[in-house]
């Protein structure tokens, strides 16, 4: 059976503040351990992108060379087609009986030869596009590589440091889930959505020096007095952080000793 949380009437406001900042204190940890993996993270799933963008390139590279060195077959295949159509009109104009048929054979003899020629650029063409595109795949193939070596490297780095902290992380979501339980939902939530908006993700600070431990703007002397007394949930009114006195959180700072003042002795006359 789950466990209910407990309401408002069975939390005090000073309880709730605790257990938010000791919430904090933990989530404040986990932070720090996602900040030691840095950006690796979304290193390693740029690589990957990348990595596949460049195997996407590479096969139509692949593809447009396999349909290049197709076409240069195609058309060697026409022009022996067309050469040996030449080679039978000239057999044939050696034997023709009059002139129309003659101009008529020369006619098919220039159409084919002309043909042969068109194919012959195509092949050409197709043969300087193979060049280009073998030097792009090679170039393609190296950053591949490289890409490929550099993303190794990243995910054992990654691996690394995300094995020497995950029992802590894990330890910590732990100790945060459950001392969730003893915060009532609204505030919970609250708590929350002010965390997600803060910048250094403090949803919860203490009072330093007379100012806002999250925007350090100064708070009024009235204000302070009211965070001391524990009665009621407030806000930073210029950042809207949830404010909570040090005493609470047993992180306030030491007063100083106030040292005996000497007294001295009158003489007596």
């Amino acid at each position: 059976m789950a466990t209910e949380k407990k309401h408002d009437k069975e939390n005090s406001v000073e309880d709730r503040l605790k257990a938010l900042y000791q919430l904090q204190t933990y989530l404040s940890e986990i932070d720090r351990i996602r900040t030691l993996r840095g950006e690796l993270p979304l290193e390693v799933k740029d690589l990957e992108d990348e990595i596949i963008r460049y195997q996407t390139r590479i096969e139509k590279h692949e593809d447009e060379l396999k349909s290049l060195h197709d076409l240069i077959e195609a058309k060697n295949a026409d022009i022996a087609d067309r050469s040996a159509k030449v080679a039978k009109y000239d057999e044939q104009i050696n034997n023709v009986r009059n002139n129309r048929e003659f101009a008529f054979l020369e006619k098919e003899k220039e159409f084919e030869t002309l043909e042969i020629q068109l194919d012959e650029k195509h092949i050409r063409d197709a043969k300087a596009k193979i060049e280009q595109k073998e030097a792009e795949l090679v170039r393609d193939r190296e950053q591949l590589t490289d890409h490929e070596h550099i993303l190794e490297q990243k995910k054992a780095e990654l691996e690394q440091i995300t094995n020497e902290t995950r029992e802590q992380e894990e330890e910590l979501r732990g100790k945060a889930k459950e001392i969730e339980g003893e915060i009532d939902d609204y505030t919970l939530a609250a708590f929350k959505r002010i965390r997600k908006n803060a910048r250094n993700g403090l949803g919860i600070v203490t009072v330093q020096r007379d100012a806002c431990g999250g925007c350090f703007n100064r708070i009024p002397a009235q204000r302070q007095l009211e965070i001391k007394m524990h009665k009621k949930v407030i806000v930073c009114e210029y950042c809207g952080r949830i404010m909570i006195d040090a005493l609470l959180t047993g992180n306030a700072p030491e007063e100083p000793a106030v040292k005996p003042k000497k007294t001295t002795r009158s003489r007596k006359a």
